[in-house]
């Protein structure tokens, strides 16, 4: 099984260094953004990806890991009798995630619970969602560690300590907890949502055959969500799970964001789970015109659409779909 052919070609150029400074690593007074190594699942094989290697990546491993999941001793009951078995778990770590600015030096942002991999591009993808920065130029350096990552951000990042930092652990199923008001998250500048987009229930047909087996950790586990991106014929773009809605959403905005890909205005986002509040507003700042969720929304995550002009699909099947904002991109109708 083949993976995709940009990342297998990409795949030949990297090599491993130590943290440094854009401005260090490029020698240019207006240093290019930073690039940094990614593992993500294309087309059923995992594919590591770092485009300049210039910041410390390293994975969390352990024995008894296998790409995001663990085997751990269980007892299966059934019709009154009990078998010793093993069975495949999602892992679910703690990774603590801090920033530094010129105004107000090192804070904590808080901690969050997620399935270790792909911490640089989660991390992005959360600074960039909740308006820490407006591109990946606002970060001056990352240093990554077992389940800790630093951000050095630059006097152009929007960093406020009494905005941005959490008071509690953010938990593999909120997002958005700990933050003491959301009014800054519902009304930050985000792109203007492309209104040419169209999509029919066979495109969303053909992008849930292609989703499926492309999450390696929900067929292994049960326990995982997926986000991922497709373009307008049904082509995937990426996809990542984790064992939180919104780590798997932020890695993926995180992906586009370090390769200054966004607004994602020509691609649909599909989530394997419910529509959130907190999905639909990172779908909302990365520039998706169109989002479609297996599961149910949520009267806040519709409002949201309704108010940018969002299409949000829910309870999507292979043969029908509801649409509870933005009909009019909807060919169908």
């Amino acid at each position: 099984m083949l993976c995709f052919r940009a990342f297998t070609a990409a795949s030949e150029k990297f090599s491993f260094t130590s943290t440094t400074s854009v401005s260090e690593t490029t020698g240019s007074e207006k240093p290019s953004p930073p690039k940094i190594p990614m593992n993500c699942w294309t087309n059923s094989c995992i594919s590591t990806v770092p485009f300049i290697t210039h910041h410390t990546y390293q994975s969390v491993t352990s024995p008894r890991i296998v790409s995001g999941f663990e085997s751990r001793d269980i007892v299966r009951i059934s019709q009154g009798s009990h078998n010793r078995d093993r069975d495949n778990v999602i892992e679910e770590r703690s990774l603590s995630i801090s920033v530094s600015t010129p105004d107000y030096g090192s804070n904590n942002l808080g901690v969050t619970m997620r399935t270790s991999g792909n911490d640089d591009l989660l991390a992005i993808g959360m600074l960039y969602s909740e308006g820490i920065i407006k591109s990946i130029r606002d970060v001056e350096s990352i240093n990554s560690e077992v389940d800790s990552i630093h951000f050095s951000l630059r006097d152009s990042s929007s960093f406020n300590p009494e905005i941005h930092c959490r008071g509690s652990t953010v938990t593999s199923a909120c997002g958005i907890c700990g933050r003491s008001t959301i009014d800054d998250v519902l009304h930050m500048h985000v792109p203007d949502l492309q209104e040419g987009f169209g999509v029919s229930i066979e495109l969303l047909s053909k992008c849930l055959g292609t989703m499926k087996p492309n999450q390696p950790f929900f067929a292994n586990t049960g326990g995982s969500h997926a986000c991922a991106s497709f373009s307008e014929d049904g082509q995937i773009g990426m996809i990542f799970e984790d064992v939180g809605r919104h780590n798997a959403m932020d890695k993926l905005v995180g992906f586009y964001v370090n390769n200054d890909s966004i607004p994602l205005s020509d691609m649909i986002l599909v989530v394997s789970g419910r529509a959130s509040f907190e999905l639909v507003q990172k779908s909302i700042r990365a520039g998706f015109p169109v989002m479609a969720s297996i599961g149910a929304p949520s009267t806040m995550a519709i409002d949201l659409a309704r108010e940018y002009g969002k299409t949000l699909i829910c309870f999507a099947k292979s043969d029908s779909a509801t649409v509870y904002s933005g009909h009019r991109r909807f060919s169908n109708f």
